[in-house]
């Protein structure tokens, strides 16, 4: 009482077996301290390799001694590590030990090579940090993995994401990253990301420069996991999220229209009642799992209420020249009344809308979303409009029409407020490249595919804080895939400007200034740093996918 707080970690004393021993097999560990401690966790914190069954071995602390019992017998000529990271703390601050380990053998020799290296999140704007991740080894010729066991030798990165594996016996060995969020030892292919390296490594010297990234890839089965009727409709219940699909039917957006709403696609059919018809379906999810299936959809007269066709716009969007305003409609939308669709500006003056004004977005047949891109003449010299949609102006698959008028609202940007642009290229040969500019939000800006440049430029746009980053489209199907696991296939890539000034990816353009030759930096792909210019390692990214409707003779390519 009233004496300084402490503030010194507690220092061990004493350890039997002593630290470095040969030759032992203990079946308990004692450790004394120079004050009285506890121990937070064990079963979580403290790591050993080779890997023990932690659920057998009790951990006691009784004043200023930790007592250990294994419970479990150890492996003939094999080092064993105890890394207590944080776990053992003084009962007065909870102050940890600093780099409290133990090392001893059950053989002649302690084992003394390593793996060291480095672990990113493959999205360079996430914030995660590594407090939860693990690196694992496996043994080559072991039947487990991340997701089935915990790893023969194991080790947690610093906050920067270095680790270093120590006290590895010589071998060939697998490894994994991972962010165990549940603490569990293994990872959690359906939530938790993860990575690998893509070679066996062959642990003979002390390995430097392994570098791996992780990122979340649902590597659970793709599958239908159900067909149901809902009133007038047929709902197909999926087990995931789909990145691409196709529909196969004479009636196919003449008749037969759908939507997708997470893990269901609602097929609608304006006229056939009380009837059946086979369907074609053609799946395919983020990490390249496809289902070609047929069935049959049955579509049948009900009372049930129909659902109301429901609109949301990207109303608030800032514009140069052309307006492009997006809709979005809960339903799918068969019939548009241009009588009723108009932009306003002033207070009576109009622009129509016309069909050729009107698209759907490219590559897919969904009609659950519509663009519509104005161009204003010179002449219109205001800054303000509105979108306007009565109601009765769309019509859905149900013949629905939206019941509320529709207002959406656009800003053309000052000139004073414009930048006159940014340009600069991708460090890197491998094309096509997603280039995107993003806002502070994270949203996409404007989007350039790349094909036979690493150039890039964009113009007169607003003076406000951007993000850049650049997908190396290896598959090119026009969006990020997070690679296949089981097919030893690495996320595809993402660089991104990373300002060495302000040490932050994002940065500022103001108005009337041009940024000139930005370059955009690549990333270490996943394996050992000095191999990172084979061409078949790929950094690593995650982003969210985009639903798109592709031929299905494309899929099964």
């Amino acid at each position: 009482m009233g004496g300084p707080k402490d503030e010194e970690p507690p220092i061990l004393l004493y350890s039997n077996p002593p630290d470095q021993s040969t030759n032992i097999k203990p079946s308990e560990i004692d450790l004394e301290f120079n004050e009285f401690v506890k121990i937070e966790n064990p079963n979580q914190s403290v790591i050993i390799t080779p890997r023990l069954e932690k659920d057998k071995i009790e951990y006691l602390a009784i004043k200023n001694r930790i007592n250990i019992n294994i419970n479990q017998d150890l492996e003939d000529n094999t080092t064993y590590l105890f890394n207590f990271q944080k776990s053992v703390q003084d009962i007065t601050e909870s102050n940890p030990a600093n780099r409290l380990k133990l090392v001893f053998s059950t053989g002649e020799s302690i084992d003394s090579l390593s793996v060291s290296g480095q672990v990113a999140f493959t999205d360079p704007y996430a914030e995660l940090e590594f407090d939860d991740v693990l690196v694992g080894l496996y043994a080559a010729d072991d039947t487990t993995d991340l997701f089935t066991a915990p790893p023969y030798y194991i080790a947690q990165p610093d906050s920067t994401g270095r680790f270093e594996i120590t006290n590895i016996k010589a071998g060939e060995f697998r490894a994994y990253a991972w962010h165990d969020e549940n603490n569990s030892l293994k990872a959690e292919y359906r939530n938790e990301a993860y990575g690998f390296a893509p070679d066996i490594i062959s642990v003979d010297t002390n390995k430097e420069g392994l570098f791996i990234n992780i990122a979340k890839g649902d590597l659970s089965d793709l599958k239908i996991n159900r067909g149901t009727i809902t009133g007038r409709n047929f709902d197909i219940v999926l087990s995931k999220p789909i990145a691409e699909f196709s529909v196969s039917h004479p009636d196919k957006n003449k008749q037969l229209f759908y939507r997708i709403q997470d893990k269901t696609i609602r097929l609608y059919h304006t006229e056939m009642r009380n009837d059946s018809t086979e369907i074609g379906l053609l799946l395919k999810d983020s990490v390249g799992f496809l289902v070609d299936t047929t069935f049959y959809a049955t579509f049948e007269e009900s009372d049930r209420s129909k659902e109301k066709l429901e609109i949301t716009t990207n109303t608030g969007l800032k514009f140069v020249n052309t307006i492009q305003a997006k809709l979005h409609f809960n339903k799918p939308i068969v019939d548009i009344n241009y009588d009723s669709l108009y932009l306003k500006y002033d207070s009576a003056r109009l622009i129509p809308i016309l069909p050729e004004m009107v698209r759907l977005p490219d590559s897919t047949h969904l009609r659950t979303d519509i663009f519509i891109d104005i161009p204003l003449p010179d002449t219109v010299s205001n800054n303000a409009f509105t979108l306007y949609a009565s109601d009765s102006t769309f019509r859905d698959a149900e013949d629905m029409w939206n019941e509320d008028p529709v207002e959406a609202k656009y800003t053309r940007l000052k000139t004073d407020n414009l930048a006159d642009g940014i340009n600069g290229k991708i460090n890197t040969p491998e094309r096509p490249i997603i280039l995107q500019l993003l806002n502070s939000k994270g949203e996409i800006i404007q989007e350039k595919y790349l094909l036979d440049t690493n150039y890039f430029e964009f113009n007169n746009i607003e003076a406000t804080n951007y993000s850049i980053q650049a997908i190396i489209d290896k598959n090119e199907n026009g969006r990020w895939d997070p690679g296949n696991y089981y097919q030893n296939i690495q996320p595809e890539p993402i660089y991104a400007f990373f300002d060495e000034e302000t040490k932050k990816y994002e940065f500022i353009l103001r108005g009337g200034w041009t940024l000139d030759g930005l370059i955009i930096e690549r990333r270490n792909s996943s394996g050992f740093i000095e191999d990172q210019n084979k061409p078949d390692l790929i950094d690593n990214i995650r982003l969210p996918i985009e639903i798109m409707e592709i031929d299905p003779e494309d899929l099964h390519n």
